[in-house]
């Protein structure tokens, strides 16, 4: 079974881009668990419904990674990556 496609969305690269340099190789890491099997997230419930979060340990901290999946085309988009602290907040607005 083939890894699925992965695209950023603006939202993701502003964040990835403003990354301290050892989060950088975590969070790569988590992105390639997520292209080799989407199902490891955790979907989540109500107004974040479409949302995934894949939960990794990085720099001593509790990072998420959100992500949506389009099943039909094999396709994930990285929605956020960050400290679990305010995530979910920040992911809303």
């Amino acid at each position: 079974m083939s890894a699925w496609e992965i695209r950023q969305t603006r939202r993701f690269a502003r964040s990835y881009k403003k990354l301290h340099k050892n989060a950088v190789q975590d969070v790569d890491a988590a992105v390639h668990s997520v292209s080799r099997d989407p199902d490891i997230g955790e979907k989540k419930k109500g107004d974040l419904a479409d949302l995934w979060v894949y939960k990794f340990r990085c720099l001593g901290q509790l990072y998420l990674l959100g992500y949506t999946r389009d099943d039909a085309i094999r396709l994930v988009y990285l929605e956020a990556v960050g400290p679990h602290e305010n995530f979910y907040r920040d992911f809303k607005r």
